[in-house]
């Protein structure tokens, strides 16, 4: 049986979104609860909710990757927001959560995190 994801945060057509789908598939990872980024738009006040849950937030953006560790080093509020919402002030999809870990944003070695996270 492959890993089980918390949380799944996806919008259909999305190119990184299917990129995330074809890595969740290939590595035999599945969702407990998966989120229709369309149906269900998180602003920030959601978005701060998730993020209270967390210790460790993994962001891609283009294709920079940062790893902010909530825990130790926390970043201001604002930064990390910039870091994980998109231009319509939404969170960006695509978004996974398990336990501690949220990584937003797709890139093959930030979600391979999410497989190490649960060894």
């Amino acid at each position: 049986m492959g890993r089980v994801i918390d949380w799944y945060y996806r919008r259909n057509g999305c190119t990184s979104c299917r990129r995330a789908d074809e890595f969740m598939a290939t590595a035999g990872m599945s969702a407990r609860e998966t989120v229709d980024a369309r149906k269900e738009k998180l602003g920030k006040r959601e978005t701060v909710a998730i993020l209270r849950k967390t210790s460790r937030v993994v962001a891609v953006k283009g294709k920079q990757v940062v790893d902010y560790d909530l825990k130790r080093d926390p970043p201001a509020e604002k930064l990390l927001l910039e870091s994980i919402m998109g231009p319509t002030g939404h969170l960006r999809a695509p978004a996974a959560r398990l336990g501690k870990l949220l990584v937003v944003g797709y890139d093959e070695r930030a979600w391979g995190t999410l497989l190490d996270a649960g060894r």
